[in-house]
Order: C-alpha cells, then sequence, then structure tokens
C-alpha cells in the first residue's frame, strides 16, 4: 500500500481524505494557501506545504507547484478531493509523468467523460438512454437553431466543458434561441476556456438522481445504489438523499445497468458518479459522468457502509474490488451548511465563527473543517461543512436532520442553517414531492420564522 499521500485540495474533503489515510496506516501531506494556514486539514496532516496566496490559480490550481510539494515530501501519490483539479486530465497525466499515482482515473478517461457531447456519443453506442439533441458541439447558429426545432422546444444550451450551471441556457421559443445561444458560448468561454456548445431537449420539472459506481484496473465495475440530488438552487445542489424517495427496485436494477454501462464505455477505474434526470414518467436519461469523489458521497457511504475514499486509494493501488452484494439499508440525508446569508439573496458571509457547536447523538455525522476561532476566508467556495444523518427511515432521518440542525449553533457570520430547518418543514419536502426546480418555483424562504 502507498505509505505517503499528498491532498491536493483543502477544507473538508481534504480533511476527510486525511482521516482515511490514518486508518489505513499511510502518512499524510496537506497543501494550503496562505488563507487557509489555520484550517484543520493543516493541523491533521503528518505534513503540510504552503503553496501560494489566498486565490486559488495562484494556489490550489498551480500545478507545478503541488508536483513540487508531492517530490519534496516524497509522497507516493496525489488525491485531488473534489472541485479544482480533481477532473484536469492534464493534472492526472503530468502526475504520471513525474511517477505519482493520481488518485482516479486515467488522463483519456477524464477526457472522454470530461466533455460532454463526446460522452453522450459514448452513451449512445452502448445503449444508454440520452436526452434528444444535437450530435456533438455545435457552433453554427443556422444548424443549431435546425436542431432545436428538430427536437422541439423547450430546450436547453449547454456547454460541453460546463459545470454548475454556469454556459447553460434554457430556450422555450424561437424568437429567443439567438441571444441564449450567443450568450452561452460568451459565457463558456469566459468559465471553461472553451465555447463550444451542445443542445439538448429540456425535460421539464425533472428528478435528479444520480448513481455511484466503483471499477477497478481488473475490469470489475459495480455501483452503490442512487442518491437523490433533485433539492438544488440555481443548479447547485442544497441538500442529498439516499435511496432516493422516487425509485423502485425495479427503477433501480434498470438504473444501476445503464450506470455500469456508462463506465464500461472508457473501462472507468476508480470511484465515479453516473448522473441522470429523471422525467413525470420514471424514463431516465444520462446527463453526465463526474470522474471524482462527489460532495454528497457520504449519503451513499452511511447507506450502503462503505469508505469510499478508501476504496479510491485502493483501486488506485491496483488492488482487486470486493464483489459484495448491494443492501441498502435505512434512509442518509446530507444538508450542505454554507457561510451564506438566506435572508440577503444567499450572499456569502466570511468572517469570524464565534461559536460553533455541532450536534451528536447516533446515526449523525458532521464533516467540517471549521471550529470555533476559525476565520471563513472569503477566496473560496461558501460551504462550511456537511451534516450527514442516517435512520432506518426517510421519515426517522428526517426528524433526525431537524434535531440536528436545531443544534448545530454557529455564530459570527450567517449560514443556511435556518434555511434547512425550514425546509424539512415543507410538505413536499416530506411526501418526496419534488423536482429540481421546486426549490427556486415554489419554496419560498421566510426571514420571519424563528429558527436557531
Amino acid at each position: 500500500m502507498f505509505k505517503k499521500i499528498l491532498i491536493a485540495n483543502r477544507g473538508e474533503i481534504a480533511l476527510r481524505v486525511i482521516r482515511t489515510c490514518k486508518e489505513m496506516g499511510i502518512k499524510t501531506v496537506a497543501v494550503y494557501s496562505t488563507a487557509d494556514a489555520n484550517s484543520l486539514h493543516v493541523r491533521f496532516a503528518d505534513e503540510a506545504v504552503c503553496i501560494g496566496p489566498p486565490a486559488s490559480k495562484e494556489s490550489y490550481l498551480k500545478i507545478p507547484r503541488l508536483i513540487a510539494a508531492a517530490e519534496v515530501t516524497n509522497a507516493e501519490a496525489i488525491h485531488p478531493g473534489y472541485g479544482f483539479l480533481a477532473e484536469n486530465a492534464e493534472f492526472s497525466r503530468i502526475c504520471q509523468e513525474h511517477n505519482i499515482k493520481f488518485i482516479g482515473p486515467s488522463p483519456d478517461m477524464i477526457s472522454q467523460m470530461g466533455d460532454k457531447s463526446t460522452a453522450k456519443e459514448n452513451m449512445i453506442k452502448y445503449g444508454v438512454p440520452v436526452v434528444p439533441g444535437s450530435d456533438g458541439n455545435i457552433s453554427d447558429l443556422k444548424l443549431a437553431m435546425k436542431v432545436a426545432e428538430e427536437v422541439g422546444y423547450p430546450v436547453i444550451i449547454k456547454a460541453t466543458a460546463g459545470g454548475g450551471g454556469r454556459g447553460m441556457r434554457i430556450v422555450r421559443e424561437a424568437s429567443d434561441f439567438k441571444r441564449n445561444f450567443d450568450s452561452a458560448r460568451q459565457e463558456a468561454g469566459s468559465a471553461f476556456g472553451n465555447p463550444e456548445v451542445y443542445i439538448e431537449k429540456y425535460i421539464e420539472n425533472p428528478r435528479h438522481v444520480e448513481i455511484q459506481v466503483l471499477g477497478d484496473r481488473h475490469g470489475f465495475i459495480t455501483h452503490l445504489g442512487e442518491r437523490d440530488c433533485s433539492m438544488q438552487r440555481r443548479h447547485q445542489k442544497i441538500l442529498e438523499e439516499a435511496p432516493s424517495p422516487l425509485m423502485t427496485p425495479e427503477l433501480r436494477e434498470k438504473m444501476g445497468k445503464a450506470a455500469i454501462r456508462a463506465a464500461e464505455t472508457v473501462n472507468y477505474e476508480g470511484a465515479g458518479t453516473v448522473e441522470f434526470l429523471v422525467d413525470k414518467n420514471n424514463e431516465f436519461y444520462f446527463m453526465e459522468m463526474n470522474t471524482r469523489i462527489q460532495v454528497e458521497h457520504p449519503v451513499t457511504e452511511e447507506v450502503a457502509r462503505y469508505d469510499l475514499i478508501q476504496n479510491q486509494i485502493e483501486i488506485a493501488y491496483g488492488e482487486p474490488l470486493r464483489n459484495r452484494e448491494l443492501k441498502i439499508r435505512g434512509h442518509a440525508i446530507e444538508c450542505r451548511i454554507n457561510a451564506e446569508d438566506p435572508e440577503k439573496g444567499f450572499r456569502p458571509s466570511a468572517g469570524e465563527i464565534t461559536v460553533f457547536n455541532m450536534p451528536g447523538g447516533r446515526g449523525v455525522r458532521v464533516d467540517t473543517h471549521a471550529y470555533q476561532g476559525y476565520r471563513v476566508p472569503p477566496n473560496y467556495d461558501s460551504m462550511i461543512a456537511k451534516l450527514i444523518v442516517s435512520a432506518p427511515t426517510r421519515k426517522d432521518a428526517i426528524a433526525k436532520m431537524r434535531r440536528s440542525l436545531e443544534e448545530f449553533v454557529i455564530e459570527g457570520i450567517k449560514t443556511t442553517i435556518p434555511y434547512h430547518i425550514q425546509l424539512l418543514d415543507d410538505p413536499n419536502f416530506i411526501s418526496g414531492n419534488f423536482d429540481t426546480n421546486y426549490l427556486e418555483k415554489h419554496f419560498k424562504f421566510n426571514p420571519n420564522i424563528n429558527t436557531p
């Protein structure tokens, strides 16, 4: 097994990887910017290397500094976490060139799945259901409008290298197509350095259901069930759960087999997630594959009884996956606790945390790098913690999550805890009657309700 791993990330995911490494007897190296000098991942790693100033492009995205940190500390492997360089094929390739194991898929696998139009073409070849749309990227306006007419409005224009809702536009009428086509390409070029877009039929009011997959270098690929990630605001996930309230045993079997076929298109190695849209008739369509660990991986860990970080490390070292029968036990929910003010349009709330009391009890898990006295920097993603609960039933899990949120006291900054408490009281959430548009169209946060 690896003797030392460098974690090329920050915050809660860096600390999450460190914990598993310690349990496996593996030494760890943290990297940090000057803004993160007092973060817990720096404190609990065996070694720590400062790689630059607060700006990500001068620290966590600076590949030469990450490689140098690995070489100077004699780290044999790099775990990229999520975000930053986790799905960067060039980073994976450079690691290979320096004889450092990238804990994740190969550069070719990342490239094939990272380009959404190429991934879609592969899905069609392997019989994975896809949303009707253009055959690959499309840059000619007239041809794009013709495709839109053929698949029928509404359509969605998507950046091929996109994510997080950027480079994405929904068009409901032909008269609005040119304006949205041009703006999507412009935004994609600015955000990702690639202006290419493709067109798909827009599925109204879908559910977002994703399947966790694992593949080893010996050709074995399996799945660990699904997560429902339909609770979204501006295409950003707010709350995730497993299993999905939508799921039936038959649908899980069909989607699981489709996810395995998707991974087989590139002989996938490592942990990955195949994301699907599910329409009102329970027909599902491939959306994309994320070639990394997901933010919401803990809900799968809780119901499937797997340590996905350990799986990643073992696969990267060349060990075969153990073929265990999938057994979903109980229900798990994750709330993302962000340093944002829901009363002011979710404005980021940086600053010092003056009070930080975490919830506890059976079936309660908090993944966080924050603590009392920690100063939330304004330079990075606003998520400061993930609260995960597990219980025998979904009803029990909702009750446990609400209790845990009330115990989770954070002062000095604003957080999304009050928003989550109100969401858990929403009748449609409780009944499972929601889709990806529910939060923005139907759920209203009331700042006048007194929540902890």
